[in-house]
């Protein structure tokens, strides 16, 4: 079995893997023979709308990078989508850079080539509509990487959002930057003191989350950088999966401008929210049933707030990864009940439907004021969501 602390920190089918005795030799994906050819492509968005993408290169100057090997200030790479006004021109995006698609097949116990084979929807900089747009920060699981929710964002950016997906550097499984240097993930797998480990990990993710919000809403990235989509300051979410739901939170503690948060199925450590809560909305979303840190959030929780569970599901369903799974073989790789636990039996497609359609109506309801029934009762349309607990 995976230890319950590993399923709900770890972002990669390799890290839960690893905390199996001898899973990685074991289960060792080859080094050569690349996967079959063809690409595949990630579901699209829902309605009929461009959606571009741009990467930046951000960095803190006031903050010293805790993890960097040479002392030096954070520095972070951002992935932008938000909704266009054309493609003309436009190239397809492409998952992940080779380097970093690479990193994370192997991570992931994919065959070698799987991911630089997914196809998004997005196009490079594609001109972005006029205005400014509600802004949601996107955070990615312990050892993954700022694509890992692809799927989620292009949808999310298609209704109207910009979206901004961080890679946590030297927690990624790995970061590469434009000038061709990679910084690959130093987190153990397994620390000694998970305690301090969590507490230090989320703190710099929840001042990277921070840092980012600033840089987007005023105007100091956007000025650096023509053509860039512009964030309503007065408008700010923030989600993540994993170890990224977690960040998230205490993102939302520290912060008074991120008016709402969201979980995708992240233990909530590292961070004093189970035993404080919090006083504006969250919810979380989850595959397992319950968690102690998730009892006692609600407990204490002050805000609005929901539990929703996802049945058939499993760690991983709320990523990208399931539409990989298969043709990258994992479950060839991967003993069966860690893949039973990180994927369930739901289908990929309708994992990534009712993920999108949940997250999207959410951050509706407190960015734009629009209120949906299903945030109140469970839906027959969506059997598969119960509702665990609700507050609001």
């Amino acid at each position: 079995m995976i230890r319950r602390r590993s399923l709900l920190t770890f972002a990669g089918a390799g890290g839960a893997a690893l905390t199996l005795p001898g899973a990685a030799a074991a289960h060792a994906v080859p080094t050569s023979s690349p996967a079959g050819p063809g690409p595949i492509d990630l579901p699209g968005p829902t309605v009929r709308r461009t959606v571009g993408t741009v990467s930046l290169r951000l960095v803190d100057q006031d903050r010293q990078d805790p993890f960097a090997p040479v002392p030096g200030p954070r520095e972070l790479m951002v992935q932008l989508w938000y909704p266009a006004t054309g493609t003309a021109g436009r190239a397809r995006a492409a998952y992940a850079t080779a380097r970093v698609a690479a990193a994370l097949d192997r991570t992931a116990f994919l065959d070698p080539g799987t991911l630089g084979r997914l196809r998004p929807t997005a196009r490079v900089a594609a001109p972005p509509v006029p205005g400014a747009l509600p802004l949601l920060l996107l955070g990615h699981g312990r050892k993954g990487g700022r694509s890992n929710c692809t799927a989620l964002a292009e949808e999310l950016a298609a209704h109207g959002y910009l979206v901004a997906a961080l890679d946590h550097t030297y927690d990624a499984a790995a970061v590469e930057f434009p000038d061709g240097r990679v910084a690959l993930s130093v987190l153990e797998d397994e620390p000694a003191d998970w305690d301090a480990a969590e507490r230090r990990e989320i703190g710099v993710r929840a001042a990277d989350l921070r840092f980012v919000a600033t840089e987007l809403t005023t105007g100091r990235t956007v000025r650096r950088h023509a053509g860039l989509p512009c964030a309503a300051p007065g408008r700010i979410g923030v989600l993540g999966h994993s170890m990224g739901g977690a960040a998230a939170a205490e993102a939302v503690r520290q912060d008074r401008r991120f008016a709402a948060g969201l979980d995708l199925d992240g233990g909530l450590f590292g961070s004093p929210v189970p035993d404080e809560g919090l006083d504006r909305p969250f919810l979380l979303f989850t595959a397992l049933d319950d968690h102690d840190t998730w009892r006692r959030w609600r407990e204490h929780q002050r805000g609005w707030g929901r539990h929703l569970r996802q049945r058939d599901s499993g760690h991983l369903s709320f990523t990208d990864l399931p539409h990989a799974a298969g043709p990258g073989h994992l479950a060839e790789h991967t003993p069966p009940e860690v893949y039973a636990q990180l994927f369930g039996t739901i289908a990929p497609e309708r994992a990534t439907e009712l993920a999108r359609t949940y997250v999207r109506v959410y951050f509706d309801r407190f960015l734009r004021g629009r209120p949906s029934p299903l945030l109140n009762a469970p839906s027959p349309r969506h059997p598969e969501i119960s509702f665990v607990w609700s507050r609001g």
